[in-house]
């Protein structure tokens, strides 16, 4: 495979002439570069007009090669033939180089050209490119490519210092202005064109504002480039939009380009380029969605604060919808892109991502709202997919024991290069050595987390149900939360009650369950029996032998069976009023068949009297009365899938049974 490499424009500020003078001056040998050991002239010839010159030397190069590796290939010196032209008419200098030795099994080929300035004529451009191909070289070839490599970066490196270093050495001998070569006969030569220059990137451009590049990256950063300045019609991103693709595909140039150009086509059909002029938040969003930008961290990056423990993401989606949120998070992300480049500006140094602090005072269960939760991943898909490199590090403070399954959920969507981005503290260990102040200035660290500064990011709380839109408004807005098949809907009635069977083989899963109360108050258990319940049966009957109106109640726990001796409760009953949201989760302790039970929730009977309350002897006389309406979905999460899904070295410890449920509203992880 052909190895190639670009460099980014050199810039002298001095004439093209004097340039040559400097640069001649690095012949037969040149003691800033120890590994030229000499160079002979093998031809030479100038033409009548005395305006160009073609020289071809012989160089003897010593490279810092392994010494095994020399005796194994039997040379010391490894030649190559360089042959340069120089055009005084055109004030130019291309230099081509090939490899001598060793030219059947490797194959190094190099071009270069000192030029004008496009936009000053007194100024000099160099730039270089390379190609190495090796076909084969005892055994040794990703030694070779490396050594290649190594010797073209230091060549990279030294070339423009050595220059200076003779132009500095002309301007001490007295030599600062060499005429230029003007033959009467001749006009003189226009400068050319600035379009010719617009794909070509400057040294110091590279270190101010993208920052330190290896050759091969500042390479493919010029090459996609102009690959886009050729091909793509339309808008070209700026090139540290194109960096951040490069190094999401570790710089390689294909799966770069691919990613590139599809994020490109969605900015387009999206207008995403305008989102932050077109975008308004919603006052929903304004006043319940509890993230915001504040201020820097240490490393100048654009901080912003996610209080998600104190957010209600299931009010927000039922409010809102899944489009709105996702664009909310899109122009986030695009405010985060251009505070990146203001704090460019500001710092005088490349800052390409931002810091993310995410606090989780207040989060459990609640985030396996499975709506929700399909929201979140489609949100991490998008971002991932147009916004990669951009997080710099994730703050995670006061992670609580439900957060291992919080992680498990969402982490599988999560690139592993921003997976390592994440420091994860629990409780107040944010507080202590290796903190929070490591990375944020004590100045500037939120009041809710013990500092002393005003964090202007709204507190959340729960959004009015009065917000919530229909099933119906989602879905005319191709947000189809509400209609998706994954949740079961199931009538409870005064002595049916609703049963759920799942089978598990592994002791230690983990069983979830998110359920609405639609109508009726309801008793939650769950039992668990080491044998199978008789197949499931549903009661075509209604209590007082009328014919139920739903026929979507099954009944498992057959009534033989003796509490304590057939099944046991492993969790205690939960009371569940109409029109709360219970999600949780019960870590198994034992194999064999667990049941969820949604069980009709009588009155109490008056403490004083022993006696029926009148509201009770008048709902026995009206049936719908004892019909209770549940919509739940559950999912169970192997154990060994559980425990490697969170493979993170980080302090939260969980207890060998975590068993939660938590009431009111859901919440998941909207902060990329």
């Amino acid at each position: 495979m052909v190895q190639k490499y670009q460099s980014p424009v050199r810039v002298y500020k001095h004439p093209f002439e004097l340039v040559m003078a400097a640069y001649e001056r690095r012949f037969p040998t040149c003691h800033l570069i120890p590994m030229f050991v000499a160079s002979d002239v093998v031809e030479e010839e100038t033409n009548e007009d005395g305006s160009t010159t073609r020289v071809e030397r012989r160089c003897a190069l010593d490279v810092d090669a392994p010494r095994l590796l020399k005796r194994i290939a039997g040379v010391d010196y490894v030649y190559f033939i360089q042959k340069n032209t120089l055009n005084r008419k055109e004030r130019t200098l291309h230099i081509e180089s090939h490899n001598e030795t060793f030219s059947n099994r490797v194959i190094i080929h190099e071009t270069c050209c000192y030029s004008v300035h496009p936009e000053n004529e007194d100024w000099t451009c160099f730039e270089q490119t390379a190609s190495l191909d090796i076909k084969s070289f005892f055994g040794f070839e990703s030694t070779v490519e490396k050594i290649a490599m190594k010797q073209y970066a230091s060549s990279i490196k030294k070339g423009k210092e050595i220059i200076e270093f003779y132009l500095k050495e002309l301007e001490d001998e007295g030599i600062t202005h060499i005429p230029r070569w003007t033959p009467s006969s001749l006009p003189l030569p226009l400068p050319r064109p600035a379009s010719l220059f617009t794909n070509k990137l400057d040294a110091d451009y590279i270190k101010r504002y993208l920052g330190d590049l290896t050759p091969l990256q500042e390479s493919c950063l010029i090459r996609l480039r102009k690959w886009l300045q050729e091909t793509h019609k339309g808008k070209i991103p700026k090139d540290e939009h194109i960096l951040r693709f490069l190094r999401a595909r570790d710089f390689n140039m294909d799966k770069a380009r691919e990613i590139l150009c599809q994020s490109l086509t969605w900015r387009k059909q999206h207008q995403v380029d305008y989102l932050l002029e077109t975008w308004s938040s919603p006052q929903v969003l304004q006043d319940y969605y509890t993230g915001g930008w504040h201020h820097h961290d240490r490393d100048g990056r654009p901080l912003y604060v996610l209080r998600l423990g104190q957010m209600d993401t299931k009010g927000l989606v039922r409010a809102l919808g899944e489009e709105s949120l996702l664009r909310h998070v899109l122009s986030i992300n695009e405010e985060g892109l251009r505070r990146c480049e203001e704090n460019t500006k500001v710092f005088g140094r490349p800052i390409s991502c931002w810091t993310c602090l995410v606090d989780l005072e207040g989060l459990n269960m609640r985030h396996l709202w499975r709506p929700g939760v399909k929201a979140l991943l489609r949100i991490i898909e998008v971002v991932e997919a147009n916004y990669p490199e951009t997080l710099g590090r994730l703050l995670i403070l006061r992670a609580p024991r439900v957060f291992p399954v919080l992680w498990t959920l969402v982490s599988p969507f999560i690139d592993e290069n921003t997976r390592k981005k994440f420091l994860i503290y629990a409780g107040n260990d944010y507080q202590g050595p290796g903190g929070l102040v490591d990375y944020i200035d004590k100045e500037i660290i939120p009041d809710f987390l013990a500092g002393e500064c005003m964090c202007e990011v709204p507190e959340g709380g729960l959004v009015p149900k009065s917000m919530y839109r229909t099933a119906e408004e989602l879905e005319n807005e191709d947000v189809r939360l509400w209609t998706e098949t994954i949740y079961q809907s199931a009538s409870i009635f005064k002595g049916a009650p609703h049963e759920l069977l799942i089978e598990i083989i592994d002791a230690s899963s983990v069983i979830t369950w998110d359920f609405d109360m639609c109508k009726g108050d309801v008793v939650f258990n769950i039992y668990h029996s080491k044998r199978a319940p008789q197949p499931p049966r549903k009661d075509p009957l209604g209590p007082h032998g009328i014919t139920s109106p739903v026929g979507n109640n099954v009944q498992l726990i057959d009534k033989s069976w003796t509490l304590g001796q057939d099944y046991s409760m492993v969790e205690s009953p939960l009371i569940c009023k109409e029109g709360e949201s219970v999600q949780g989760s019960h870590v198994t302790r034992w194999p064999g068949f667990y049941i969820l039970q949604w069980k009709f929730h009588s009155m109490p009977a008056c403490s004083a009297t022993n006696l029926p309350r009148v509201d009770d002897v008048l709902a026995t006389l009206q049936v719908s009365s004892h019909k209770c309406k549940v919509m739940f979905y559950t999912e169970v999460l192997g154990s060994e899938d559980f425990r490697d899904s969170f493979n993170l070295s980080f302090s939260v410890q969980c207890a060998p049974v975590l068993s939660l449920t938590t009431l009111s509203s859901s919440c998941s992880v909207f902060f990329l």
